[in-house]
């Protein structure tokens, strides 16, 4: 934004404001020119005065869908400013019969657990493909992508989250644990099977487990499923069984989300298949999480993203500017 001479009016989330604060301290301090990089903090109010105010020209937001898209875009579109506005996900992974088990499921550790599942591009239902495979086959290869996934799980070490040896530290707040441990029994009630309860958790070293949740995981989850089709943002993982690639590749489809999604194989044409067919906006092969380097955009699709342009690379450098066409003649 600022290469592109605008100035900047960051309004962090009212829960976790000081990275943003420290940010706009380090810019200050390197001499960045007053009123050029600006932090307001706040809540609703101060985000209506933002949507509303007539000298801001563009809005970019992260955040849920209902705000994103019920308020964000919505107003954004009375008030004609531009926006970007990246919203919710539930993502997918898939493991093919050819996938190199050992470092797929090394990738899924970080992909579901990682920051403790509280990240928007964090992987949350993995479903095992038995394409080529008889039902034999294919049940065999499903339990032991399972036995190994949990396995895994069970081993990562749970503790404070700056200590080097520490995997996965705690939930951001109390309040974010109760809105997990809630998916966990809904999962139960709607007749899910709980095959890892990350409510057990065991801590490495003395803390108050306030706030930890330990990695869990599902078996015999189904698609309308709560705990299958929203966003949980937080260490829990459904296994899920396809027949075929292309029976997976709708069941992505049947969630309204498209932020991300993933693909595990030794296979190209399957890989290619996959790419070209799955909505959604970002995609990994053989990655756990599909991350966009800084000068590619970040992408999304269906109720992941609102807008026309998205943030980072080229995408954003059009966003923060206006183009003029210059016709002329001279004589």
């Amino acid at each position: 934004m600022l290469a592109t001479g605008n100035c900047i009016v960051v309004k962090p989330s009212s829960e976790v404001p000081i990275s943003q604060v420290r940010i706009v301290e380090l810019a200050d301090e390197a001499g960045i020119p007053p009123g050029v990089w600006n932090v307001v903090n706040g809540g609703r109010a101060v985000v209506s005065g933002m949507l509303d105010h007539p000298d801001i020209k563009g809005i970019c937001f992260v955040g849920s869908t209902p705000v994103g898209r019920d308020v964000v875009y919505e107003r954004c579109g009375a008030t004609h400013k531009r926006v970007i506005a990246q919203c919710g996900a539930k993502n997918f992974a898939l493991v093919m019969p050819d996938a190199d088990l050992e470092r797929t499921i090394a990738a899924c550790m970080t992909s579901f657990y990682g920051n403790t599942g509280q990240r928007c591009l964090s992987n949350a239902n993995l479903v095992v493909v038995g394409e080529g495979l008889s039902e034999r086959e294919h049940d065999e290869f499903y339990k032991r992508v399972v036995d190994m996934f949990v396995d895994a799980a069970s081993r990562i070490s749970i503790g404070y989250g700056l200590d080097e040896t520490i995997q996965m530290g705690p939930l951001r707040d109390e309040s974010k644990k109760e809105r997990v441990l809630g998916y966990i029994e809904k999962g139960i009630e709607e007749g899910a099977k709980l095959i890892l309860d990350g409510r057990e958790v065991k801590l490495a070293g003395d803390w108050p487990e306030t706030c930890f949740l330990g990695p869990t995981v599902f078996e015999e989850v189904t698609l309308d499923m709560a705990i299958a089709k929203e966003e949980i943002f937080g260490p829990v993982a459904n296994m899920m069984k396809a027949r075929s690639l292309g029976e997976a590749i709708e069941m992505i489809h049947s969630n309204p989300f498209g932020n991300a999604a993933s693909i595990f194989t030794a296979s190209g044409r399957w890989a290619r298949e996959f790419q070209y067919r799955v909505e959604c906006g970002n995609i990994g092969i053989n990655i756990g999480i599909a991350a966009p380097m800084a000068f590619f955009p970040f992408s999304g699709m269906k109720d992941s993203f609102f807008g026309t342009l998205h943030g980072q690379g080229q995408e954003a450098v059009r966003f923060f500017t206006e183009s003029k066409v210059v016709i002329q003649r001279w004589f």
